[in-house]
């Protein structure tokens, strides 16, 4: 390709590719929200309604519950798989509706249009039809997401070359969108039927998550974009190995989160400006001074990307920047974390541009793209590298990391195919791994045995099996490298992938809020429990666009301890289930006092928050008095959207909940690899 005399590239050669967002929706307001004490809300309210127009749109939603009613009476499983795809409409408009998020008189209009789009979707398959499902340009859909069971929207692009018969893959882009604090389900999508958006390459699939309002992709957003790319792969036919993740601006940094960690998904990554990590990005662009404790420094490493870097080795990426953004220091800082692991970005930079993409860019990184996916993704690489800090993100191509000797520690697995069926693996705080090949994925000599050396020790392994397929664990002991997946006493608690905390991994899957039954000893603990409560309710709506799912204690069956992480408000004495638990707890509670290790704390104006596998179910989580730990404060710049309490603390309630904290935190603290106090 020939390319333009103006544009710049930076070539420092990352394997990583990212998701960019919409450049012209709204970012946060710099030093003016660095007060908290003074936070404004996030959504704003909107306007009201006229009473002539709510009533027109009442009059909207209850024919469309009608509708919907009446397919969910269908046991035609196809009818009742589309349904989500009419309910999008209804759950947009009735909730602008509700909560007042119109924000512009025109939105009201869009409302109505949308419950109109609803009504015809509804009506087309009550007569068995779904002409949408073969419907190329712009098409908004939904699904039904594990974490809430509410229906989330999404946006694509189908290419008019989409074939809806026939064999043909296709490639997908994800396009992460930018900040947006107006962002409704309304305006999301009204804007997906209208705007294709800043990249529609040939033959390629264009999905649009919306993540869940504004938060950066991250928890529930991080799970919208999984779900909704799973939906898309149920819908469409999608080439695994030709998916990339792009975005812009607050996409940017979605883009820079996605493709460090699951870089063994992508064919390639195209990150533009945002934020890569915490502390530098807000102290360049909010002018914020930070003065975090020692546990939230290091939960930024759950999304803080500059430690994963290595990981870009599996994930081509080329960055965009304009040449006088701000936010060109989001790839700057990658630049020098790649470097720092030998690895070079490829940097490409528009001309005295600011927050935008240039056009003659535009060319050069789609010209980059398209290459790579004429290449596709590496199944099976010879060299892998995997790099983590917690066990939620512990895949790498066929390198799984199993166990580690001190969580929010980098771990790292370097591992490596040499001729001969040999294999060398070195480790770093990593205490278990396993290595794992699909069938006909192995490149090694089925005939013949494996020699893995890992570190210093040189053990045999099982060779391939017949299909090609190659599965092997090993574990450290005192006495070195072991064959085999590390052996534990009966109903021994060890942390592993999905179950290693911290507080806000409970609510990356399916949650219940079991409220208390009776009252807490304390009136204080109970005032404060029912308050907590109510904020958790009705933030998760506010911020993570879902309903929470709120059951009492005495109503909760082994269905629900079965299916779902289970959210205990109370204390022993006011809920049924914190009494039948607490003694199998490493925090010992009792109507005089809490106890952690050898300190104790008064529990008629002390609560603990925790979160600790489910002594009903292991498999799941049990969390006490919290929802998601970020408050109103972060909501304000998506840098700040990080975890905020570790695995437990205790918290003094004679201090009141404020837009940073649910009170005074007088301890805190992650569990040990076993699920014990430190």
């Amino acid at each position: 390709m020939i390319f333009p005399r103006n544009f710049i590239v930076k070539t420092t050669i990352a394997l990583a590719l990212c998701v960019t967002l919409s450049p012209t929706l709204v970012y946060a307001d710099g030093p003016a929200d660095n007060i908290p004490d003074k936070v404004r809300r996030i959504p704003a309210l909107g306007v009201e309604v006229p009473a002539a127009k709510k009533q027109e749109l009442q009059q909207g939603l209850a024919k469309l519950q009608t509708s919907l009613d009446q397919l969910n009476k269908s046991k035609d499983a196809r009818i009742k798989a589309l349904i989500p795809d009419v309910e999008i409409y209804h759950r947009a408009v009735r909730c602008a509706l509700e909560y007042q998020e119109f924000f512009h008189e025109r939105e009201i209009g869009n409302g109505l249009k949308l419950l109109q789009q609803g009504q015809e979707r509804a009506d087309q398959l009550l007569k068995g039809e779904a002409p949408w499902t073969r419907q190329t340009g712009l098409v908004v859909r939904g699904y039904i997401s594990k974490i809430d069971q509410t229906v989330q929207p999404y946006g694509l692009v189908i290419p008019d070359s989409y074939t809806f018969e026939g064999k043909s893959q296709y490639r997908c882009d994800l396009w992460f969108h930018g900040r947006g604090e107006r962002l409704s389900e309304v305006n999301f999508i009204s804007q997906q039927q209208r705007s294709r958006g800043q990249y529609t390459p040939a033959n390629t699939i264009v999905l649009h998550p919306y993540g869940r309002y504004s938060n950066a992709f991250k928890f529930a957003g991080e799970i919208d974009v999984l779900e909704a790319l799973e939906s898309t792969k149920q819908n469409y036919r999608i080439d695994d190995d030709r998916v990339s993740v792009r975005g812009f601006s607050m996409g940017g940094a979605a883009c820079w989160q996605f493709a460090v960690h699951y870089a063994d998904r992508w064919f390639a990554a195209n990150p533009g400006a945002g934020f890569s990590e915490t502390p530098l990005f807000l102290d360049v662009f909010q002018k914020e001074t930070l003065k975090p404790t020692w546990y939230e420094k290091k939960l930024w490493q759950m999304y803080d990307c500059p430690g994963y870097a290595l990981n870009l080795y599996q994930c081509p990426t080329v960055a965009y920047s304009g040449e006088i953004d701000r936010q060109k220091q989001a790839a700057d800082v990658m630049e020098d974390a790649l470097k720092k692991v030998g690895i070079d970005l490829v940097h490409i930079i528009g001309p005295n541009t600011a927050h935008k993409i240039h056009p003659d860019s535009k060319l050069v990184i789609e010209d980059k793209m398209d290459s790579l996916a004429r290449v596709g993704r590496q199944r099976v690489p010879r060299t892998v590298h995997l790099v983590a800090y917690t066990l939620k993100y512990n895949q790498m191509a066929w390198v799984t990391l199993d166990a580690m000797g001190e969580e929010w520690t980098q771990a790292q697995i370097d591992a490596r195919l040499r001729s001969r069926n040999r294999v060398d693996v070195k480790t770093r705080n990593v205490t278990g791994f396993t290595l794992k090949m699909a069938a006909g994925e192995s490149p090694m000599d089925m005939t013949q045995p494996v020699t893995v050396q890992i570190d210093d020790v040189v053990l045999e392994a099982p060779r391939p099996k017949s299909d090609r397929s190659w599965e092997v664990s090993f574990h450290n002991t005192a006495a070195g490298w072991q064959l085999g997946p590390a052996v534990y006493e009966p109903g021994q608690l060890v942390k592993k992938h999905n179950l290693q905390g911290p507080i806000d991994d409970a609510f990356m899957d399916s949650f219940i809020f079991v409220s208390p039954s009776g009252t807490c000893a304390s009136p204080t603990v109970d005032k404060w429990v029912q308050s907590e409560m109510k904020h958790a309710i009705v933030h998760w709506r506010q911020q993570f666009r879902g309903d929470a799912r709120v059951m009492q204690d005495s109503l909760i069956t082994d269905k629900e301890i079965a299916a779902s992480n289970l959210v205990l408000w109370g204390d022993p004495q006011s809920n049924q289930l914190i009494k039948k638990i607490v003694d199998k707890l490493p925090i010992q509670w009792n109507k005089d006092s809490i106890v952690v290790g050898n300190k104790q704390y008064p529990a008629d104006h002390h609560a603990p928050i925790l979160i600790f596998p489910n002594p009903l179910n292991p498999e799941k989580y049990v969390v006490l008095n919290s929802g998601f730990t970020y408050r109103e404060y972060a909501y304000l710049n998506n840098a700040r959207q990080v975890p905020m309490l570790p695995d437990w603390a205790i918290i003094d309630l004679r201090t009141p909940a404020s837009s940073q904290y649910p009170g005074k935190v007088v301890d805190a603290n992650f569990f040990d690899e076993f699920w014990r106090v430190k």
